[in-house]
């Protein structure tokens, strides 16, 4: 895992993170993406294996429901590839993709 590799995966998953336990991940999954994935994952399970929501009545009241949204949120846009890493192949057309078409309907006359 380069420097690069590193800095993105701090930047995505916070600057306290175990370095060490990301680069064991790294070379047992082979990318940055599936690191990100696989740790966010187990902080979410983490979160879901306690309850969402703590109160006591009249001193404090603790809900993590925002929480759990946010990384199911962060989950989903790193495996539809919207927050590119930099160790994905790249984006270059070869002329072997599908490519996308938006149909508008046209006014009528």
């Amino acid at each position: 895992m380069d420097t690069a590799i590193r800095a993105w995966l701090l930047a995505q998953l916070g600057a306290a993170t175990d370095v060490t336990d990301l680069e064991e991940r790294y070379a047992r999954l082979g990318s940055a993406r599936a690191v990100a994935i696989e740790v966010l994952n187990g902080r979410l399970a983490d979160l879901l294996a306690q309850p969402t929501t703590l109160n006591v009545t009249g001193v404090v009241g603790l809900g993590f429901g925002e929480n759990i949204r946010g990384l199911e949120r962060k989950i989903a846009a790193l495996q539809d590839g919207d927050i590119p890493a930099p160790d994905d192949p790249d984006g270059s057309d070869s002329g072997h993709g599908i490519g996308w078409i938006v149909l508008q309907p046209r006014a009528r006359r």
